[in-house]
């Protein structure tokens, strides 16, 4: 990658993907992480399983896909970091050159969030030891509480913890787009399906609770369903895709003209949604077994989890196998939401990117110190009731990534000619390419807004739906 600060002039010069499956691989990475297997399990438990998941593929259709898109093609159409990208694009469309700061919302909401996924991708570092030592085996719920309890009292450890995963994390952004990034992920995404599916043949085995397992997932008790459900529903499939941040804006970039961006968001919304189901094939059955609860909460995964493996056979092989599994689907995320960083600082400044990337996440590193005490030190500290980690993650999540998406989308549909989009989607003014576009660009100005309008009411409490 080119050093010069001149952006402005257009000497700056971004690497490309090598091909396309490079860049999914890359946004699949990014895309899926610790909330598809951590968060969508334990979501889909408390809201009925099967009905839940067809509301959440309906979600991701209708609001996720056309958005992803949006991002990756203002990404393209600007070629530099989203705050670059973002004004000029706008310019080019004879817009606002304000609009920059929808890119600045999405670059440091990623940039908070890295600091306290860092901390909580330390956890699953931690307990691949913990794993690994046989410390779960045959352990009750009081046992294996206090170990998850013993991690979070201790500073030392998780500091530690947070420490590795952002070293990690920088090894990999240091090393550029194809070094690095796409190197990264061409070996670690492979290894995390296969991680996977090893996972679920383990769950299929060793337990008599597979079927039923399959059924929780797949079989829809309409019943369960209420407006509350599908507001969720949409939040999760908002999340889990790695939407608002400006990474598939940064991860568009650096995709080559020729490569369908339809397509290719297709393919990764598919990767994505299959990992969050496959990994409820995985969990469920193990959860079931031993008559746990499947809507445990965040605990699934640190207590719950543990407590199944802890009492099956191969339950320390394949404990382990687990966490290693966490810390990947972390680590492709993780790279992810440092890039738009360090990709801005690089343009702006003319930094090499090793310099960037260690400035950059020991920034990320220091915040970071802010949610590892959280849970000890100053845990009694507390604004509007809430930690400091949890408030965060309250401002990430349900103020500044919903937000973020719904300006790209309100750009993309409602700012930018419809002739730019048309260009960048590659849609031509006839036939099958014709009516995708016209369908995205319906999603993208009127569908999608709205539905994150309304994750974001209700998420701040200011509508609620029982019926």
């Amino acid at each position: 990658m080119g050093n010069s600060s001149k952006m402005e002039a257009g000497t700056f010069r971004h690497e490309h993907w090598s091909s396309r499956l490079g860049f999914i691989l890359a946004a699949t990475g990014s895309a899926v992480g610790l909330g598809n297997i951590w968060k969508f399990p334990y979501v889909t438990g408390e809201n009925g399983g099967g009905a839940f998941v067809l509301v959440y593929l309906a979600c991701i259709a209708l609001v996720g896909l056309p958005i992803m898109m949006a991002e990756v093609l203002i990404g393209r159409r600007g070629q530099r970091s989203p705050i670059h990208s973002m004004r000029l694009v706008a310019g080019q469309e004879g817009a606002w050159s304000g609009w920059q700061i929808v890119g600045w919302f999405g670059v440091v909401a990623g940039f908070i969030i890295l600091s306290f996924y860092s901390v909580i991708a330390g956890w699953s570092l931690a307990y691949i030891f913990e794993a690994a030592s046989g410390a779960f085996v045959a352990a009750d719920a009081k046992t294996i509480g206090a170990i998850f309890g013993g991690l979070l009292d201790s500073p030392g450890r998780l500091l530690f913890w947070h420490t590795v995963f952002i070293s990690m994390t920088v090894f990999v952004v240091a090393g550029g787009v194809r070094a690095g990034l796409e190197r990264a992920v061409s070996i670690l995404m492979p290894t995390f399906f296969l991680l996977m599916l090893a996972l679920v043949g383990y769950a299929a085995i060793a337990t008599d609770t597979f079927g039923q397992g399959v059924a929780f997932l797949f079989s829809p008790d309409f019943s369960k369903l209420s407006g509350e459900t599908v507001l969720v529903a949409m939040g999760q499939a908002f999340f889990s895709l790695s939407l608002g941040m400006g990474v598939m804006l940064a991860y568009g970039s650096y995709l080559p003209q020729s490569v369908s961006i339809g397509r290719s968001v297709f393919a990764i919304c598919v990767a994505d949604t299959s990992v969050a189901l496959i990994a409820g094939l995985a969990i469920f059955p193990l959860v079931f077994t031993y008559g746990l609860e499947p809507g445990a909460g965040p605990g699934l995964v640190f207590q719950t989890l543990p407590l199944a493996l802890g009492h099956l056979g191969g339950g320390v092989f394949f404990g382990t196998l687990f966490f290693v599994l966490l810390v990947v689907a972390g680590w492709t995320s993780s790279i992810s939401i440092l890039e738009p960083t360090v990709q801005w600082v690089e343009e702006r400044f003319g930094i090499r990117r090793v310099t960037t990337a260690v400035l950059a996440g020991v920034a990320a590193w220091l915040l970071g110190l802010l949610t590892v005490f959280s849970f000890n030190l100053w845990s009694e500290f507390k604004i509007w009731d809430k930690t400091l980690f949890e408030l965060l993650d309250y401002l990430t999540s349900n103020i500044m990534l919903p937000l973020g998406g719904l300006l790209f989308a309100l750009f993309a549909g409602w700012i930018m000619a419809k002739s730019s989009t048309r260009q960048e989607l590659g849609a031509d003014c006839r036939g099958k390419d014709s009516r995708s576009f016209i369908l995205w660009r319906f999603l993208v100005r009127y569908v999608s807004p709205v539905g994150i309008g309304l994750v974001m009411l209700h998420s701040l409490g200011l509508i609620t739906l029982t019926g």
